[in-house]
């Protein structure tokens, strides 16, 4: 229901910035032509370059109809200018990264409004039922994140392709097939299963403002919208769980898919 999408310009009111993304130069790309990547956190597609030298990338990995290619080697520890990669064959590029473990602690109320934010309410249950809401919280997180691009005219199905990533956003339409007008549905997989009713953010830059949309995955885990204008979009989910490390509470999973229409 169009009325019950709730379409924000997105200001940030936390001490940090959460999402994650792979931010490429451009979207389309002619064959011959290099593709250059920029790792980035913040909000609204404006943030700051990831820092390589606190965090590390685990998999890179580009994924193309004609297979996979390990691009680990390949990714630069600089502030942006990441990664780089030349279109040499036409179709569809996914691009993939995982992050490793890297630890943050925040003050209860910080903690807090952080679960509220990113629609963590079961976790915010957990800690109002044990009584221990003005209790500071320790978690590690790791970063899933996809990028989606288009090398040529001729689309194919990579777009679709499962990677089997921990927590993973999948496509079930070919953003470089659509156009402003037309709907986006995607499925969210927590451990390969379906997310059930968790909380999907939806991000459209139009020129120099950058919109948001809320929605919740049904309970097979698919979440549907309407790409209402052309420009970059990001689809971004987290789930938390339970630490399974004894020097933390929490361990959240952030997931995000990135394209352009």
């Amino acid at each position: 229901n169009l009325l019950s999408i709730l379409i924000l310009l997105v200001v940030s009111s936390l001490v940090q910035a959460h999402e994650f993304w792979l931010q490429p130069k451009k979207y389309r790309h002619a064959i011959g032509e290099e593709i250059k990547l920029d790792f980035r956190v913040g909000e609204s597609f404006e943030g700051e370059f990831w820092d390589l030298q606190r965090h590390k990338v685990e998999k890179m990995e580009l994924h193309r109809a004609s297979g996979v290619k390990d691009l680990l080697k390949a990714v630069k520890t600089t502030a942006g200018n990441n990664l780089a990669f030349k279109a040499d064959v036409v179709g569809t590029y996914l691009f993939s990264m995982q992050s490793n473990a890297a630890y943050i602690e925040l003050e209860g109320e910080k903690f807090n409004d952080y679960l509220k934010e990113d629609g963590l309410d079961y976790i915010l249950d957990e800690r109002t039922k044990a009584g221990i809401l003005s209790q500071p919280s320790k978690e590690y997180y790791t970063r899933f994140a996809k990028l989606l691009v288009q090398a040529g005219d001729k689309t194919d199905d990579t777009f679709k392709k499962k990677l089997g990533l921990r927590y993973e956003i999948v496509p079930d339409q070919n953003p470089y097939l659509l156009k402003a007008g037309d709907y986006l549905q995607c499925h969210v997989y927590y451990q390969g299963k379906p997310a059930a009713h968790a909380l999907v953010k939806i991000w459209n830059k139009v020129n120099t403002t950058t919109f948001l949309q809320n929605l919740y995955t049904e309970s097979d885990g698919s979440v549907r919208f309407p790409i209402n204008a052309s420009g970059p979009w990001m689809v971004s989910s987290v789930r938390m769980i339970a630490s399974e490390k004894a020097d933390a509470d929490y361990h959240s999973l952030w997931a995000s898919l990135v394209f352009g229409i």
